[in-house]
């Protein structure tokens, strides 16, 4: 693994800029994101509210996102960042004030979730679709996906840790104001940036009929289609799991906040290594059997993690299923962004925000609910236990997903064998 190669991407002058600023931002993200939970579970005390409460910030993002992907498709990508990181800055701030001044009750926390689920709906589409405009070698796509997942979970394994310390000496409230102030980075670095203008088809087609176009162009695709169904698999059972840590931090292992930042950072350093690998790979081609490893490793380790009663064997196996997920959702990440059309990367990649994020709602209502019936670690468990499935189905389908997509890695250049080394290309290329 050379760092020369992990680093690549910072090449690009707006990439670096883009990177340096989602550092700061994405460290009060997750601070924001422990308090909020370890505030909720300190009000209720209750695994249902949990879930409720993460249901409200993410069910907004299922509603828009496909609408926010025309837009995207439509208009500037660089200016809804900059509005949608700036109203993100305002819902922290206003959270913070509540806090502070002792006037936060659940029904604020409801309110100020859902505006920001708004927010997200338009921003992440946007945001992953603007990663291709900022890297102008598409060989570097894969790294630079890498590279953001990476910032994501270095913020992961610096952020709660901060938080945990925090919450225990001045309160929740100090996390959501450091986070409101965060993004001054990102916006910053947005607003710095040198793009070159991008040319809009003027579409006289109506947004619905956009909108179709884009389902069927992402549905019909084979490949696409497996990979977004496996992804919202994962999502829908899998990623609740962290809804209910703060159960595992303070319930089952005994422990407080800093327990909670100990575990949440602990997924943080495993999916730090896995997007660390994957940013040091030179190629896409591969990829896909990351993907059906990815889910297969995540599975065992959740159901492993749900029945662990110590905290250092908890953390091993957080760190397992972190890296696991990275490299499963990165994966996915950057095979759709590379077979995808440039025209239709807005929309296709609003079908993956609600795939990744759009589902999560539902599994963390689900998961919520389930607990409080059978408790946290039967509900990880059963959750771990479909992902293994989900992965075993995608691995039997990969084969021919690898036949559909090497033609398209052929068409643009990724494949160079045309007369010789077919079989060994072919073998690989997903």
């Amino acid at each position: 693994m050379k760092l020369k190669d992990i680093g690549r991407a910072l090449k690009y002058r707006n990439y670096r800029l883009f990177f340096s600023g989602q550092i700061i931002s994405l460290i009060g993200t997750w601070m924001q994101a422990i308090a909020l939970s370890w505030l909720v579970y300190r009000m209720t005390n209750s695994p249902l509210l949990l879930g409720l409460v993460s249901f409200s910030s993410q069910i907004p993002t299922l509603i828009i996102s496909p609408f926010a992907g025309v837009i995207s498709d439509r208009v500037n990508k660089h200016k809804i960042i900059i509005l949608t990181q700036a109203l993100s800055m305002v819902q922290a701030l206003i959270l913070a004030a509540l806090v502070l001044t002792g006037n936060i009750q659940i029904w604020h926390i409801f309110v100020l979730n859902i505006f920001l689920g708004i927010v997200n709906g338009f921003d992440i589409p946007n945001r992953q679709a603007f990663v291709v405009e900022m890297i102008e070698n598409r060989e570097d796509l894969g790294n630079a996906i890498a590279l953001n997942s990476s910032v994501f979970n270095g913020a992961r394994l610096i952020g709660p840790s901060i938080a945990g310390v925090l919450i225990s000496l001045l309160g929740e409230g100090i996390c959501f104001l450091i986070n409101g102030l965060s993004y001054i980075a990102v916006i910053a670095a947005l607003f710095a940036m040198r793009l070159n203008p991008i040319k809009k088809e003027v579409s006289e087609k109506k947004v619905m009929e956009e909108l179709k176009e884009g389902f069927q162009y992402t549905f019909n695709s084979v490949p696409i289609r497996s990979m977004l169904l496996l992804l919202a698999l994962m999502s829908l059972v899998g990623m609740p799991y962290t809804v209910l840590m703060p159960v595992f931090a303070k319930t089952i292992l005994g422990g407080n906040a800093q327990t909670l930042g100990f575990l949440l950072a602990a997924v943080g350093v495993g999916a730090l290594s896995g997007a660390f690998y994957l940013a040091s790979r030179k190629t896409v081609l591969g990829l896909g059997k990351f993907i059906a490893r990815g889910a297969l490793i995540f599975g065992a380790g959740l159901i492993i993690f749900s029945f662990s009663r110590t905290i250092s064997l908890s953390i091993i196996f957080l760190i397992i299923t972190g890296a696991s997920l990275m490299i499963q959702m990165a994966s996915t990440n950057t095979i759709i962004q590379t077979i995808t059309e440039d025209k239709m990367r807005g929309r296709v990649m609003s079908f993956y925000t609600m795939s990744f994020m759009g589902l999560a709602p539902f599994g963390s209502l689900i998961a919520g609910t389930i607990a409080n019936n059978i408790g946290a670690p039967l509900t990880l468990a059963s959750g771990g236990f479909f992902c293994i499935v989900g992965g075993l189905i995608f691995l039997s389908k990969l084969p021919n997903l690898r036949r559909i997509v090497r033609p398209v890695y052929v068409e643009k250049g990724i494949i160079k064998e045309i007369a010789e080394g077919i079989d060994k290309a072919s073998k690989s290329t997903v």
